[in-house]
């Protein structure tokens, strides 16, 4: 298994998992404990690690969400809470999820050993939602907690080097979402307005950018070797179908 490889199938477990989180309703309750709605929580708890910028920082740095409705999901939190705040709140239940859900896996301590070292590995030039988050403090030392936060980390910047490769594959952040498995549907789920282009002509691109995307995450995995990436991304397996089984 080469870095790309691992890179590559780690991607869906990394879905999954972070997926799972989001989705968990502990993370709805702190939205409507907060006074947000679901979408304002989503932007502002993602990108409020980057502190207090305008909305046009963040949707440059999130890429993929129509920037208007970046815009009215950040303005809509900074009416009630600073997204820094937010942001914490949003760590906060991570870790908390991640005692939970994560704490009784009876490998946890080598997923760590492995996940941290690629975290530490990522370079983070043109990553700064991941930067963001490396940086924020880990309130819960507990590995449950590290573990959940170790994933998002790396879930983050597998988004990330998917906006740097459809920018360089000449493909807009639009025209990547309608060339992929969701299309339309998922350009409505972020927020972009049609009319919507074709995605014939571009589906070629995608796919270009998607290995671009699993060389540039590679990178990281390249601080595992051969054998640590196999039973890296084995773990990272086990975890998921443990959590939606």
């Amino acid at each position: 298994m080469t870095p790309e490889q691992a890179a590559a199938n780690a991607k869906a477990g990394l879905a999954t998992l972070v997926g799972a989180f989001a989705e968990s309703p502990q993370t709805l309750r702190r939205a409507r404990l907060l006074g947000l709605s679901g979408w304002a929580y989503h932007v502002s708890a993602r990108a409020g690690a980057l502190g207090d910028v305008r909305p046009e920082t963040v949707a440059a740095a999130i890429g993929f969400i129509a920037p208007e409705a970046v815009v009215d999901g950040w303005e809509s939190t900074a009416k009630s809470s600073a997204p820094m705040e937010v942001a914490a709140w949003h760590l906060h239940e991570m870790c908390a999820w991640g005692v939970e859900q994560l704490g009784g896996f009876p490998r946890l301590t080598r997923v760590l050993e492995l996940g941290d070292r690629v975290v530490a590995a990522v370079d983070l030039a043109g990553l700064p939602l991941f930067a963001a988050w490396r940086a924020m403090p880990v309130p819960d030392p507990s590995p449950g907690a590290l573990a959940a936060v170790m994933l998002h980390l790396l879930h983050e910047q597998r988004l990330g080097v998917h906006v740097v490769a459809v920018r360089a594959s000449g493909l807009t952040p639009l025209q990547a979402i309608i060339a992929g498995p969701e299309g339309e549907t998922g350009a409505v789920a972020f927020g972009w307005q049609p009319p919507y282009p074709p995605a014939g002509p571009i589906v070629r691109r995608l796919m270009w950018a998607e290995s671009v995307a699993d060389a540039l995450a590679g990178q990281a995995y390249a601080a595992l070797d051969r054998a640590e990436r196999v039973e890296f991304i084995g773990l990272l397996e086990s975890i998921s179908h443990r959590l939606t089984r």
